[in-house]
């Protein structure tokens, strides 16, 4: 699955986007276009299936601190059916 954000209408930008539960959603391919738009892949990483959370990250640019977390997307993982 594909995330698209779209650049933010305050002076904070994209940073990172992070999944609560890695076994179950990775996150990869992170991009921050030059215009702002972030985009990032989540896959299913097993054959198991449960839930994440991924959050997304924004944060000023000239202020020092550490990002918050701006985006929640609830995923559910369901695995295909092996039988049947």
């Amino acid at each position: 699955m594909s995330l698209v954000l779209e650049p933010r209408t305050d002076d904070k930008r994209w940073t990172a986007v992070r999944s609560s539960a890695p076994v179950f959603v990775l996150v990869s391919g992170w991009q921050l276009g030059a215009d702002g738009t972030a985009r990032v892949s989540l896959r299913c990483a097993g054959t198991r299936g449960g839930t994440a959370e991924v959050t997304a990250f924004a944060k000023a640019p000239d202020v020092a601190g550490a990002a918050r977390g701006t985006f929640t997307l609830h995923v559910n993982v369901v695995p295909y059916t092996t039988q049947g």
